[in-house]
């Protein structure tokens, strides 16, 4: 047993402590804690951790103390920790304009400020004169107040606080997409105030959304309106760019000390147990040293070289701060938490030896400095031989923030404190395994001829009427917005609540319950058939379905009970009156229990009911606002799929269409929407000359409709989509009489016409125009509207796609398809005509606009980018090793690739393909995309059936990467196996026009210019300088090199080029002495196939005279076909004609090793 005196010796200790350090510099009003005896600032984040070191020690005093005095001791110092944590609440609260305005914005200047003045809680900085964006120190906040009102500390005291709070949750909610300056308050590294995505504002904003999610701000003594909520849906967001980035901070950080923070205690943010050893052993091998650890690589703050005049660095300058980053003792007291809290007592006690060894005299107790750093005379010496040299303390004495740590750490070590007691919510228990999660499905039909279909397979179903007798009431997903926007409202304040309207699948997998008991259910957003076209491809429908059941079993675990999908079954998902075969087999996979590897349970709502996560509506408490809720409800009520047609019927008495009379009209406007198309292939892409030769190359069958055409614009049984690929001569902006091409659309009865004239006047007239149909006056868009929904109740795919981007339809998902690309260090760019690069997130609008306007004329190809953008969404959050080494995805340049795949597949023109592409299924479209990434072979099959049509289908796969093994296969490596003709070229083109590169690519291109004097492609430049910017794992690095390659525009010459530079790389490898000028990879790459023409010529004459006329086959800049299609490795490989060229170009000769 501990000994009682012993252990309040220890504790009054540690008051001691804290009153020389953490109390002296609480302002007794505002209760602010300066960071300095000189200083009177007060930051956000180090309040929080002063805060915390309170909360600690009061915890302790009340644990064990048990005289009065001791009783008064824990009492005061609990409540100088509230005091702290209501000082920055009330300084916050000051600024409640401004996080309205960032809600709206997420502009760096409309943010919360990032530290306030200690005496008056007021701000201290201007907007522009401070990084004040920093999303880590307002998530650190949320997440401590969290862990204090679960631990039964009052820290809010009224509504309009609890309101507050809950938009400080609206305001870091979308924090794994909104740049940052992180938590050094610099953003990019070079400090030229250039905010960047870090994952320890994610890390530290996913861990604050879990802690607050369902909690109630008034304690035990709370009630419904004080509960503040967030959404699993941000959390998951959060969580899945946080594991993306990981070991990595930023972009140009490649990976920070910070990130102890987020790994382990307060955040424990990572469920994934070799996640957070693989970022614990990065931090402590590339940052830790004998004082510390470096806060980040080159980090110049506080060295003796650093200019104090100025606060930026200048690009070439980072090179200097290398091997002399100061050390910060900060980082061993997270260490020691981090052993304490994963059960590594070894780790706690190596880290708090080291620790007390660094620890100076102030005012009578010993102390931890802000860091160590090395002096100027020794700067040299160090250099010379890292950590050998001896460092002196440097910065705040004592610093706050690890004083904190330091106290929380000896309380733990010396069993004053559990664990738990510092984590009431039971974060640091994430890594736990989880018990296998069983998805519930409930399938409804909308009319009760489709629940006679499906009883007939032996599934029994309820229709929606059903459904909603039952109790539970079912709401498509867009009425979720309009429900949740009520949260946080507050007029006194002019806090709007919340704003997003993104519905996740983690949302609407849960029963909603009002406090009328009123019982709330919504269908998946993928299921909604208004807003896009992708949900009435009912394949594509489905195989999202079975996408999303293993997206919940992988992501679910928020909250009690199971997850329910509902499912609706619609008439538009028959074909020929009959259920699909794709929907049979999918309902009797579910009726099996499993499906992709994911336990299912098909059945009805009152069966679910009990075993579903159920999720209380407490903040719809106010008469008006359920009022207002109840009549947008009511007004969304039906699931049922309402196309907008006009029924209005053509006069009986109309004019027979006369054919002489506009047959000009009809040959001017004939073809009109082909001719618009930028989706052409050059000869870079088109089928390889080794092909057969190209024959004709029918379009997909199209199913006759089962609705009943809409009575605007007639159409004929027979869908002429031959007409689809006709050409006219005819100029399509001649001059015409609009009076006859109207005339012509009132008679005409071909949907491939209408679709034609619709065009004609839409880009002649605009889509305001109005015609007279009739006795009515309708603007043109609604022609068009029409249109569009009778090409998608008679699925002709190219003609929806068109229709949709006359309409400037945009895709639910677009915003967050993109966002989730980029969040995940990958740059977009769209194009065909003019190519756009996108960086960062941006509104649904801006990047709608930024589509339409990349793709030009082509609204086929604008509608075509943003299912493309879609599926790329699908496939990086399912399968994301098919996007490794690949920085900039050029959908563009896709698109121009798939056409060129089903040209070489199916033998036919790249026109021909062009069509195809256009008029294939969603789901086929989505089936190729995939083939193109995972570089899999496919080729056409013929299946026998009323309606023959050729259609791709699996062959066998590839190695997604020809050089993924490259060095060890160069030097010494067998000749590679007969390959099919074509193959190898085929290879670098997907490769090349994906961007994609070997794997440790770039960290040996920095390698390489760190030995020459720089990089020429396509006359662009690579300056050796960047190595003295940027190390060799930073994102900022590979970007650039990236824009240099991807000023290529053949992709098979480019990944030549990619080869030339790995030649490069192991020569520089090999020759450690030598350092070479510029090199022209170009002129390196001509070189060798200039080699390789001259040896198989001479092989050629002896052998095969066939070899020498495919010698003459010329492709890209001139390149030999043959070059092209050589494989990397063996005798007569390209590496071995790159490794003979580089030796002459570089004048190397016999030094080098394969020459």
């Amino acid at each position: 047993m501990r000994n009682r005196s012993n252990s309040m010796s220890r504790l009054e200790h540690y008051y001691r402590f804290a009153s020389k350090t953490l109390f002296a510099f609480q302002n007794p009003v505002t209760g602010l804690v300066q960071s300095n005896a000189t200083n009177t600032h007060a930051w956000v984040r180090d309040n929080v951790y002063v805060a915390l070191g309170m909360w600690g020690l009061s915890m302790a005093y009340r644990k064990y103390g048990d005289r009065d005095e001791e009783r008064a001791k824990a009492y005061e110092i609990e409540k100088r920790a509230v005091k702290a944590m209501r000082g920055l609440l009330m300084a916050m609260m000051r600024q409640t304009d401004k996080l309205e305005r960032f809600k709206r914005t997420t502009s760096p200047l409309d943010a919360l400020h990032a530290k306030y003045d200690a005496k008056t809680g007021a701000t201290v900085v201007g907007d522009h004169q401070w990084g004040h964006l920093q999303l880590d120190a307002t998530s650190l906040f949320i997440l401590i107040l969290a862990q204090m009102t679960a631990s039964g500390l009052e820290i809010i005291f009224t509504l309009d606080e609890v309101s507050f709070i809950q938009n400080l949750v609206f305001y870091i909610d979308s924090a794994y997409r909104i740049p940052d300056y992180g938590i050094w308050e610099r953003g990019d590294k070079t400090n030229h105030g250039q905010p960047e995505l870090n994952a320890t504002s994610i890390g530290m904003a996913k861990a604050a959304l879990e802690a607050i999610n369902g909690l109630d701000l008034f304690g035990a003594r709370g009630g419904p309106d004080s509960v503040v909520h967030s959404f699993h849906d941000d959390i998951q967001n959060c969580a899945t760019v946080l594991f993306s980035m990981l070991p990595r901070e930023s972009n140009s950080k490649e990976t920070d000390a910070g990130l102890l923070s987020v790994i382990s205690f307060p955040a424990f943010a990572c469920e994934d147990a070799s996640l957070i050893q693989q970022t614990r052993d990065d931090i402590i091998n590339k940052l830790a040293g004998k004082y510390g650890c470096k806060r980040f690589l080159r980090d110049g703050y506080r060295t003796c070289k650093e200019d104090p005049r100025r606060l930026h660095y200048e690009p070439g300058e980072l090179k200097v701060f290398e091997n002399i980053e100061c050390e910060w003792p900060l980082f061993f007291t997270y260490l020691v938490l981090d052993g304490v809290f994963f059960g590594n007592k070894a780790q706690a006690q190596l880290y708090s030896d080291k620790l007390q060894s660094l620890l100076v005299p102030y005012d009578g107790i010993k102390t931890l400095p802000e860091l160590y750093a090395v002096p100027a005379e020794l700067v040299d010496a160090e250099y010379l031989n890292p950590h050998s040299q001896t460092r002196v303390p440097q910065g705040s004495v004592p610093h706050l923030w690890s004083q904190s740590l330091f106290l929380l750490g000896r309380l733990l070590l010396d069993g004053f404190l559990s664990p738990g007691e510092l984590d009431p919510l039971n974060r640091r228990l994430g890594t736990e395994p989880r018990p296998d999660l069983v998805v519930q499905i409930v399938l409804l039909a909308e009319q009760p001829r489709v629940q006679e279909l499906l009883e007939e397979e032996g599934v029994e179903v309820q229709t929606l009427e059903e459904a909603t007798a039952s109790g539970i009431t079912i709401y498509p997903a867009k009425a979720f917005s309009q429900l949740f926007k009520h949260l946080g409202r507050n007029k006194k304040m002019s806090l709007s609540g919340r704003l997003s309207r993104e519905v996740g699948l983690l949302a609407t997998s849960k029963i909603f319950v009002m406090l009328d008991r009123t019982k709330l259910l919504f269908t998946p957003q993928f299921a909604e058939l208004e807003q896009f076209y992708l949900a009435l491809d009912t394949t594509l429908l489905l195989d999202l379905f079975c996408s999303y059941i293993a997206y919940l079993r992988n992501h679910w675990g928020h909250g009690l009970g199971r997850p329910l999908i509902v499912l609706p079954v619609r008439t538009v998902m028959l074909a020929n009156n009959r259920l699909p075969p794709e929907l049979i087999s999918t309902v009797r996979k579910l009726q099996s229990g499993y499906i992709n590897g994911t336990r299912v349970l098909l059945g009805s709502l009152n069966c679910f009911e009990s075993t579903s996560c159920v999720s209380t509506l407490t903040f719809l408490s106010n008469p008006e606002a359920v009022a207002e809720v109840q009549t947008y409800l009511d007004a969304h009520a039906s699931l049922a799929y309402r196309p907008c047609l006009m029924n209005l019927e053509r006069k009986p008495d109309a004019l027979p269409r006369k054919l002489s009379k506009f047959r000009r009209v009809s040959i001017a406007v004939q073809g009109v929407i082909r001719k618009t198309r930028a989706l052409r292939v050059e000869d870079a892409l088109s089928p390889n000359p080794f092909s057969p030769s190209p024959e004709s190359c029918p379009t997909s069958p199209v199913s006759p409709s089962p609705l009943p055409p809409p009575a605007l614009l007639m159409t004929s049984p027979a869908i002429e989509l031959g007409a689809m690929r006709q050409r006219s001569n005819t100029d399509i902006f001649r001059k015409l009489n609009c009076d006859e091409v109207v005339q012509l659309l009132r008679e005409t009865d071909s949907i491939v016409e209408q679709g034609d004239i619709l065009h004609f006047l839409y880009k002649t007239k605009g889509s305001d125009w109005c015609i007279t149909i009739g006795e009515t006056s309708v603007p043109l868009r609604r022609l068009i509207q029409e249109l569009y929904e009778k090409a998608c109740s008679m699925r002709i795919w190219w003609l929806v796609r068109h229709a949709a981007g006359m309409l400037r339809k945009r895709i639910d998902h677009l915003a967050q398809a993109v966002t989730s690309l980029l969040v995940r260090q990958k740059q977009l760019s769209f194009g065909i005509v003019r190519e756009q690069i996108m960086t960062e997130p941006k509104p649904p609008d801006e990047m709608v606009a930024a589509i339409f306007n990349a793709c030009g004329e082509d609204l086929s190809a604008a509608a075509l980018t943003q299912e493309l953008l879609f599926y790329l969404m699908m496939f990086i959050a399912t399968e994301p090793r098919l996007f490794q080494e690949m920085l900039r995805i050029r959908v563009g340049l896709i698109m121009e690739v798939m056409v060129s795949e089903l040209a070489r597949a199916l033998h036919c023109s790249s026109d021909e393909a062009s069509d195809l592409l256009l008029n294939l299924s969603p789901f086929e479209v989505k089936t190729l995309l995939h083939h193109v990434l995972s570089c899999k072979e496919f080729n056409d099959t013929v299946y026998r059936s009323t309606n023959p049509s050729k259609q791709i289908s699996i062959r066998s796969p590839s190695r997604s990467d020809g050089m993924s093994k490259l060095k060890q296969e160069l030097l010494e490596a067998p000749e590679e196996p007969h390959q099919e003709h074509g193959e190898w070229r085929r290879r670098r083109i997907l490769d090349g026009s994906l961007n994609r590169v070997p794997i440790g690519f770039y960290s040996r291109v920095w390698h390489m210019l760190d030995r020459c004097g720089g990089i020429i492609v396509e006359g662009q430049f690579l300056d050796p300088s960047l190595t003295r910017e940027m190390t060799p794992g930073e994102i900022k690095f590979a970007l650039r090199v990236e824009e240099l390659f991807n000023r290529v525009r053949e992709p098979d010459f480019r990944q030549l080029l990619v080869e030339a530079t790995l030649v490069l790389s192991l020569l520089a490898d090999q020759m450690a002495v030598a350092r070479w000028d510029r090199v022209i990879l170009d002129d390196i790459v001509v070189r060798a196939n200039q080699l390789f023409v001259e040896e198989q010529r001479r092989v050629a004459k002896k052998s095969s005279q066939h070899v020498l006329h495919m010698l003459e086959e010329k492709g890209t800049r001139g390149i030999s076909q043959l070059f092209y299609d050589s494989a990397p490795s063996g005798r007569y490989g390209t590496m071995t004609y790159l490794f003979r060229a580089t030796a002459k170009c570089l004048n190397i000769g016999e030094n080098c090793a394969v020459s």
